[in-house]
């Protein structure tokens, strides 16, 4: 069986950063796979399952509330090995193309304030399984340390 293309990436080279992981069509349409990475794989802990949580909740609300992009956000959810996320947008997209998108998302997630959308029982499968302090804390190392400084290396993944 052949590997699927993500786990072809050389995860030892992987920074935090903004990557395009694939492009498929749907019909006439290409929708992007972005590869949103927080943690450095293999050399910095994971994030924690409370964190990546309310991080997606944050998230998925940004986006689907953004005019802008919300027409295009098919998906934001997190990966399995808790480094990052991914973002599956309709339409032929670039890693630069949103990095606009994702300071703006990863400032909004720091400077939250308030009840976590759909961390509620009613709304949501795991709603105690939140932590919004750590999530801001996150969010503001990604933003500060990746996004607003981002470059070529943190764009496109590394040969290899």
């Amino acid at each position: 069986m052949e590997k699927i293309t993500s786990f072809t990436i050389n995860h030892l080279k992987l920074l935090p950063g903004v990557y395009v992981s694939r492009k498929d069509k749907a019909g006439d349409h290409v929708v992007t796979t972005f590869d949103i990475r927080m943690t450095r794989p293999n050399f910095e802990p994971v994030m924690n399952t409370a964190e990546v949580h309310t991080l997606e909740h944050l998230g998925a609300t940004y986006l689907r509330n953004r005019e802008d992009y919300s027409g295009q956000v098919l998906y934001f959810g997190p990966m399995g090995c808790r480094t990052g996320f991914y973002l599956l947008l309709a339409g032929d997209y670039e890693s630069k193309d949103i990095v606009p998108l994702m300071v703006d998302m990863f400032t909004f997630i720091r400077d939250f304030e308030g009840d976590v959308p759909g961390a509620a029982a009613r709304d949501c499968g795991n709603y105690l399984d939140m932590n919004l302090p750590m999530t801001k804390y996150l969010a503001g190392r990604f933003l500060e340390g990746t996004l607003l400084q981002i470059d070529d290396a943190r764009l496109n993944y590394p040969e290899d």
